[in-house]
């Protein structure tokens, strides 16, 4: 499935990166709490949440970059449209939460 260029794989990456993003911030800024403690935070505060959500996008933009560079069309496309579903969401929290 790695070896093909294609929307599907794009979308599924690109939801996945930012997951790995939102980690990795958990444990540079919040690592003395436990994950639990750090989650009911997020839900306390939607605009810490939408500010996480918009950290958690650089690592799609470095994956994104990386399939542009190997020139893998369809696949950077889908991981724009992921991309842009993910930042969509992240200024939902930060005007209506």
């Amino acid at each position: 499935m790695l070896t093909k260029d294609n929307r599907i794989m794009g979308l599924a990456i690109g939801f996945l990166s930012p997951i790995l993003g939102f980690i990795i911030y958990y444990f540079m800024r919040f690592r003395l709490f436990s994950f639990k403690e750090f989650l009911e935070v997020l839900m306390m505060q939607k605009s810490l949440l939408s500010g996480i959500i918009s950290l958690s996008l650089i690592v799609n933009v470095v994956v994104f970059t990386l399939f542009i560079n190997k020139r893998w069309d369809k696949t950077a496309t889908g991981i724009f449209i992921a991309t842009c579903l993910y930042a969509l969401t992240a200024l939902g929290f930060k005007w209506f939460a």
